[in-house]
């Protein structure tokens, strides 16, 4: 069982309301110790990673900040955890850091610089959670733009900005490029580095990459999104998907649906793999498990639920007619302005079977989970029972869990559940792994720190008889 846990640099994680409470000491989050704290637990623990979503945007409803935004810290305000990550390397020396970087803010050559940056801090530790955009009329207008590209040119978009992006990290540089040696005075072969030439259809890029080799070369790559789009262009590119599940069904045909793809695409259906975000609430007793999942809900709103929603979709949910299905959002014409996550937040809503339930109901459920996965609530047997079935009935590999109560949360898990699940030989205890396996993508099971022969990226190495020309 592959374990992550999702956190952001902002109040409170999940679409939900939840900083204020005492079991919460999420308002830390702008101090380096909380965050130093947070992934010493983990990794003592066996986590694989930590997960920083990030994003400029922030909920609007009638195009402004709600009241409700700010006075609940509602999806508003927030740090880069892309700075956070070099500090939390240094604290720690197997857990793997993931971090949202999107495809629609700046040029793929300084967002490659920046990664492979990370992965030589890090040791080989790094990820990157590629997302088109979320809260994207926001974000247009932040950046100056008087309107956001229309979902299907994003992942357009975003496609060609991860193909230079691969270019840049496996193309440039041979393996034995990088020479260091002192007594010759020589630092780099020029003969084994190669230019990357690419002119395409909404990006230009001529020169080379001045960033040598990282371990990884390439950071893990990470989605998150399950629209259709979104599954196809996880299955050409993404190492590890991470999706949001309502029901056991929903999510086993999501899991079906994007090993399919994979397949299709010539990659392995297995080497992909799928965590489903998952929260939970555990304590030494059912009934104290309860009671504080009470205590949480007992904090939601419908007006909180409605200005989560309307920040990661651009849906005013208040707006709409609450007796009729939740598709009227596409009988509108709003498909445009909805970002990757906000698709997804709505296709989540969609039942197996094609149909869509309320709006009254979206917000109902809404109110108590807010844009999470799994709800998962009991003791240490209860929780470890719930996380086998949806691993074994879904075919997920693991889970990316979201707190209610940051940091409190995580250390029940690591106390009351890691013990559970190591017991059952569901996970791996640090020092029982095996030796060299110290990359994030090396603990994703993949035999070296490189991106595997099949995927696509693979094709830029110099010598692969893949690889095409220069400009072409």
């Amino acid at each position: 069982m592959h374990l992550g846990v999702f956190e952001v640099a902002a109040p409170q994680v999940g679409g939900t309301l939840s900083w204020s409470h005492p079991y919460s000491d999420s308002v830390h989050h702008r101090e380096i110790q909380h965050w130093i704290d947070v992934a010493q637990l983990l990794e003592a623990a066996g986590f694989d990673f930590l997960f920083f979503a990030d994003g400029y945007g922030y909920p609007t409803v009638g195009g402004d900040l709600p009241a409700a935004a700010a006075a609940g810290g509602l999806n508003f305000t927030g740090l880069d955890p892309m700075l956070l990550i070099p500090t939390l390397a240094h604290h720690t020396s197997s857990l793997g850091f993931v971090v949202t970087s999107s495809t629609g803010i700046d040029h793929p050559v300084a967002m490659a610089r920046r990664f492979a940056t990370l992965d030589h801090l890090t040791h080989g530790r790094v990820g990157w959670n590629i997302v088109t955009g979320a809260s994207q009329d926001t974000v247009a207008g932040l950046f100056g733009h008087s309107e956001m590209t229309a979902h299907d040119t994003r992942y357009e978009i975003a496609e060609e900005y991860v193909d230079l992006a691969l270019q840049l990290w496996e193309g440039c540089w041979e393996d034995d490029a990088l020479v260091e040696d002192k007594a010759a005075g020589v630092f780099a072969d020029r003969d084994k580095l190669h230019r990357v030439e690419h002119v395409g259809k909404h990006f230009r890029s001529s020169g080379f990459f001045t960033v040598v080799p990282s371990p990884q070369r390439t950071p893990v790559l990470f989605q998150a999104g399950t629209s259709t789009r979104g599954r196809e262009f996880a299955a050409g590119q993404a190492e590890c998907v991470f999706l949001q599940g309502t029901t056991l069904p929903h999510a086993a045909a999501n899991v079906a649906d994007i090993r399919a793809r994979a397949a299709a695409a010539g990659r392995d259906p297995r080497s992909v793999k799928v965590l489903v975000g998952a929260t939970v609430t555990v304590a030494a007793t059912h009934d104290e498990a309860l009671a504080r999942r009470r205590e949480f809900e007992d904090m939601q709103t419908d007006e909180v639920a409605a200005v989560i929603y309307a920040g990661n979709t651009g849906i005013d949910l208040s707006a709409l007619d609450p007796d009729r299905p939740l598709s009227q959002i596409h009988d509108e014409g709003a498909d445009g302005r909805i970002g990757q996550m906000g698709q997804s937040n709505i296709d989540r809503f969609k039942r197996p079977d094609g149909t869509w339930p309320l709006v009254r109901d979206v917000l109902a459920e809404l109110r108590g989970r807010g844009t999470r996965g799994f709800t998962v609530v009991g003791d240490p047997i209860e929780v470890a029972d719930r996380l086998e079935e949806i691993m074994d009935v879904t075919d997920v590999d693991g889970f990316l869990l979201e707190a209610i109560f940051s940091p409190s949360d995580h250390r029940l898990f690591c106390d009351l559940v890691v013990p559970e699940l190591r017991r059952r030989g569901r996970l791996i205890a640090e020092e029982d792994r095996p030796a060299g396996s110290g990359s994030l993508r090396e603990r994703f099971g993949a035999p070296s720190p490189r991106l595997s022969p099949d995927h696509p990226g693979a094709r830029y190495a110099p010598g692969s008889p893949l690889r095409e020309p220069a400009g072409a």
